[in-house]
């Protein structure tokens, strides 16, 4: 039983693991700007992201809240990454401060409607998220331990940006709170559903 137990705890730990690598990233940034330990963080995230929705899944526990805390975890770690690219590489963030702005708009602009509309944050898991999380992956990598910046690195904003206006769109054609929604198209599907229902 105390084996299932921790089974069961994994995802919740991989979550947890993911939102903490965020502040070590913005210590490795002030203090030890070190590539592998920057790789170390980046890789751990990722795969992190990945598997803990994989086992929440097949072990049946992919609550709401989980999947909440996920999304939470997940925006912990990029803002952290995203202080680290600024504090090191400031040209690459202020060279592409229009579109980081619109993005940044986005994203208030998401989290507001969530909360006056559904008292809560979304937690939609869109196809595109998923994409910008890879996006995200790829453009921290180049800049944090190649310390490349190229247009991997603007393709995470656009990436983004795209994101958020599907997320915007899905919070818009839903009356009630959903979680693991993943394309505009489901959310339109499901609203007519229950519309019918």
């Amino acid at each position: 039983m105390n084996g299932l137990h921790v089974v069961k705890s994994l995802p919740l730990a991989l979550t947890v693991l993911r939102a903490v690598l965020g502040p070590i990233v913005v210590l490795l940034a002030l203090y030890y700007p070190s590539r592998p330990a920057f790789g170390f963080c980046l890789v751990a995230a990722f795969l992190s992201d990945i598997v803990d929705g994989i086992l929440a899944r097949r072990l049946g526990i992919a609550t709401p809240n989980l999947r909440r805390l996920d999304s939470m975890a997940d925006s912990v770690f990029y803002i952290g990454a995203a202080y680290a690219a600024w504090y090191l590489y400031p040209a690459a963030i202020n060279e592409r401060l229009f579109p980081l702005s619109i993005l940044v708009l986005l994203e208030l602009s998401r989290y507001m409607l969530d909360m006056v509309k559904f008292q809560r944050e979304a937690s939609y898991h869109m196809w595109s998220s998923k994409l910008w999380g890879i996006c995200l992956f790829v453009g921290f990598s180049a800049l944090l331990i190649f310390g490349v910046d190229n247009g991997l690195v603007s393709a995470a904003i656009y990436a983004g940006i795209l994101a958020d206006i599907e997320g915007l769109a899905i919070s818009l054609v839903l009356r009630e709170w959903k979680y693991d929604v993943p394309t505009l198209l489901h959310a339109i599907r499901l609203q007519a559903l229950h519309d019918r229902g």
